[in-house]
């Protein structure tokens, strides 16, 4: 991911931020799939290392972003495996799913995996069933930088791949038509991620609390 994708997605992070944090004091974590910080995480709170924790003002972002620059292939599921590993860890040593936020993982991406990111979810999937997990402990959302047909094709084929998989459905997918000549356009899209990520938690409830025919 270069030039103006990247600026967008520094945009649209920037404008989550503030919304995030009204409703959690908490902010947000920040991954990059090929760069890491310093940071050594938190094994007690779930957080993996190599990340950027508790982002709770945007200029963060910029500073995140002006210090890291894109580049290498596309190992998403490598990264969401170090980054759900410590947080299955700390869900399963709670003994009590209920008590441990849950978490939404945003992935950003204008590109095809180089790796598995479908085996990795599986795995996180089965773990969370065994834990007899709420439906809306964890959710994954793809969301597609720009219009390739081959990314598109590849988060298509995630999303069929997982339903034949017969474990819980974590996982969202939808593509972003970033145009940076439109002023307004970066806020609309941190709107409409911050949307479809509501909307799939909602879901997950509402198939939680609806009771079996």
């Amino acid at each position: 991911m270069t030039g103006s994708r990247w600026e967008q997605v520094r945009q649209v992070l920037k404008n989550i931020v503030p919304i995030c944090t009204k409703r959690d004091k908490d902010g947000i974590d920040l991954y990059f799939i090929n760069h890491r910080s310093n940071n050594t995480g938190d094994a007690s709170e779930g957080k993996a290392d190599g990340g950027y924790y508790n982002i709770s003002n945007p200029d963060t972002v910029t500073k995140i972003f002006n210090g890291t620059r894109p580049s290498g292939s596309t190992p998403t599921g490598g990264r969401l495996r170090s980054i759900l590993k410590p947080y299955l860890a700390k869900l399963d040593a709670s003994g009590d799913a209920e008590s441990v936020k849950p978490i939404n993982i945003i992935v950003i991406t204008d590109g095809v995996p180089t790796d598995d990111p479908e085996s990795v979810i599986v795995q996180a999937a089965r773990k969370l069933d065994d834990m007899d997990a709420p439906l809306y402990q964890a959710g994954i959302q793809f969301f597609q930088v720009g219009s390739e047909a081959s990314a598109s094709k590849s988060l298509k084929e995630l999303d069929d791949d997982l339903v034949k998989q017969g474990v819980r459905d974590m996982v969202d997918t939808c593509s972003w038509k970033a145009d940076g000549a439109k002023g307004a356009r970066g806020e609309l899209t941190a709107s409409q991620i911050l949307k479809a990520v509501l909307g799939a938690v909602v879901r997950k409830i509402d198939r939680a609390s609806t009771p079996p025919v």
